[in-house]
């Protein structure tokens, strides 16, 4: 997102265009979705692991065979943004 606004800054006449603002807004709320989803994710996995692991709650899992989920997580080179020319 950075690397938008600095070009906005460089081009007065881009920043000034709508459609550019347009695009700007509509991905920031879309980087806000995506944190909110994986937090949503991450929190629920956590509800569902601490049921598979506390008793009683682990009696029937361990029955049916439900085992700890992992949490999303991401590396520090997939949450390097990508390079959006003009």
């Amino acid at each position: 997102m950075g690397r938008i606004f600095a070009v906005a800054e460089s081009y007065p006449d881009l920043k000034a265009n709508q459609n550019f603002l347009n695009l700007q807004i509509q991905l920031s709320e879309l980087e806000q979705k995506i944190a909110m989803y994986r937090q949503f994710y991450n929190d629920t996995v956590m509800m569902y692991n601490r049921n598979v692991v506390t008793f009683p709650a682990n009696i029937p899992a361990g029955l049916f065979g439900f085992i700890e989920l992992p949490y999303f997580n991401i590396t520090e080179q997939e949450s390097i943004a990508p390079v959006i020319t003009f």
